[in-house]
């Protein structure tokens, strides 16, 4: 006999979760108590219920299991719901634990108490509530459907009066993603029949590809085709910035300039295509589309969708590239000359001039190819988008669906959690920082060794630039009026600060060979951001 709170630490251990996210509460000692009893998995104590669940969302990301997060009644519930809503939206797999009234003080006057079934039901794939009598089932199944199409995170409220009921063991099946299904085979052979007949298809590349694990037969038809790629910008990876085909990446600075290649396309051939990172009527020119992906298009009336290809996106490419699919008629010389053209632009002009262009291109001359680099929200997300080299898929880490200010730090932290070998820094702007700095006796408590780059420029960039573009007066968007974020140490964590390309140098450097976080702080001027972000993608 083991006691609920032992059973649902090690269903958790079972599936292979490494580590829980959360600020503990009175109701949770007992559920803190079989944690540290129970060998392969820890509990990271999170300076705020938010943070602890972005941790949750990237370990998600990254190991392909359910990230596990842990928040209280009431506040501790609504942080956590932040982090919550990226997963969702960010399609990461994650099980969000709570603390909920016994069934006897549900729905009355209680000190802390909302429905939080009511609360995560629009932010989640499912909300649950434990039950003692089958507590690694409920664990399980969690895990199945949080790994299942699309994934994303399931509630489990869990009764402060069970934690230590006992409980007969459970033996059960460990968890798997749900079974997928090939897609209508009359319907890949329409799309065969229209690739063969365009003579200028674009390829769209979607998150939902990352996930799928088919970066190779992606730059496999590619080839074949001779066709562009172009890309979401959480699909960073899926192909080579240096390749023949690759055109660019949607959404994101200089994003006009993308859309001469895509504008010129007779069909568009999208693959796990998520419209929750920019929706197809942004971009889409007037041809068809032919989309690929576990679920169906999600598209109003002005886009024209002639194949609508539901179902386990590895097999539809495969019988893609087992079709004989011929080359376009792309000019690849016009697409070299319009990639050079492209990357020139987010060239620093002057590399000794510290500003987000130079500092971005010091960070990966850097960081190893193999590191990890996350960001935050904010006009350096754009630029990071078009302009960082990602040589893999989860080497660049960011929140585009959700895309919440705050994401940078614990995102940093979670990855270095997963990959402890790696060298891992995180991106953010002076405004995403304040918003869970406090995340950083986190880093340093678990010893990490993980850099902070702030690009200091006093300025919220992205709101600035709007208000600007409609004549308005800049109002309520300086981050301060002047200076730094000041001090030498924050929180236990050094603060180097970086002037040009050489101090900044040298800061990363310093910064990754210590043995906890270091903030590099890059003084920059915002305003290189006016003429590269926020450009209108269609022609």
């Amino acid at each position: 006999m083991r006691t609920v709170a032992d059973e649902l630490i090690q269903s958790l251990r079972d599936i292979g979760v490494k580590h829980i996210f959360g600020v503990p509460s009175g109701g949770w000692v007992d559920y803190m108590e079989a944690i540290r009893k129970t060998d392969g998995i820890d509990f990271v104590l999170a300076s705020h219920e938010g943070g602890a669940s972005f941790m949750a969302d990237v370990c998600g990301r990254i190991t392909g299991l359910p990230g596990v997060c842990f928040g209280t009644f009431g506040p501790g519930a609504t942080n956590l719901s932040t982090g919550v809503g990226s997963a969702l939206l960010d399609r990461s797999p994650m099980i969000a634990l709570t603390d909920e009234m016994p069934a006897a003080l549900r729905g009355r006057t209680v000190q802390m108490e909302i429905n939080h079934q009511d609360l995560f039901r629009p932010i989640t794939k499912k909300t649950i509530r434990l039950d003692s009598d089958c507590v690694r089932n409920t664990v399980f199944n969690a895990a199945s459907l949080a790994l299942s199409t699309r994934r994303g995170p399931v509630h489990i409220g869990l009764p402060t009066n069970m934690s230590a009921e006992l409980v007969a063991e459970c033996v059960s099946d460990c968890p798997s993603a749900a079974l997928s299904y090939p897609p209508d085979s009359l319907l890949l052979a329409a799309a065969v029949s229209q690739l063969s007949k365009s003579s200028r298809p674009v390829v769209a590349v979607g998150l939902n590809a990352v996930n799928a694990g088919i970066q190779a037969e992606i730059i496999e038809l590619a080839e074949r085709l001779r066709a562009p790629v172009v890309i979401t910008p959480m699909a960073k990876g899926m192909i080579p910035e240096s390749h023949p085909c690759y055109a660019g990446v949607l959404f994101h600075a200089l994003s006009d300039q993308v859309g001469e290649i895509h504008g010129q396309a007779d069909l568009v051939l999208a693959i796990g295509y998520d419209p929750v990172e920019f929706n197809y009527e942004s971009w889409i020119p007037d041809v068809p589309l032919i989309h690929i992906d576990s679920v169906a298009a999600d598209v109003d009336d002005s886009v024209t969708v002639t194949c609508d290809i539901v179902g386990d996106i590895s097999h539809a490419v495969s019988f893609l590239l087992r079709s004989k699919l011929s080359a376009k008629n792309w000019d690849f010389d016009a697409l070299a000359i319009h990639r050079t053209r492209l990357f020139d632009r987010l060239q620093s002009i002057n590399g000794d001039a510290l500003g987000p262009r130079a500092t971005l291109e010091v960070l990966r001359d850097v960081l190893p190819d193999d590191g990890i680099m996350t960001c935050d929200v904010g006009a350096h997300t754009h630029l990071i988008g078009q302009k960082w080299q990602t040589p893999a898929p989860g080497r660049q880490i960011m929140t585009n669906g959700w895309s919440a200010m705050g994401f940078g730090i614990p995102s940093a932290i979670a990855a270095k959690l997963c990959c402890p070998d790696v060298s891992v820094c995180t991106v953010v702007g002076d405004g995403g920082f304040l918003m869970t700095c406090g995340e950083i006796p986190t880093a340093v408590r678990e010893k990490l060794n993980i850099v902070i780059l702030i690009l200091t420029d006093n300025d919220l960039a992205l709101i600035r630039i709007k208000q600007q573009r409609k004549d308005n007066p800049i109002y309520g968007t300086p981050v301060r009026n002047q200076g730094t974020i000041g001090g030498d140490n924050i929180f236990g964590a050094p603060v180097l600060q970086a002037r040009d390309s050489d101090e900044l140098r040298a800061a990363l450097n310093e910064g990754f060979n210590k043995d906890g976080p270091t903030i590099v702080e890059a003084i920059c001027n915002s305003r290189e951001y006016d003429d590269l972000v926020l450009r209108k993608d269609r022609q």
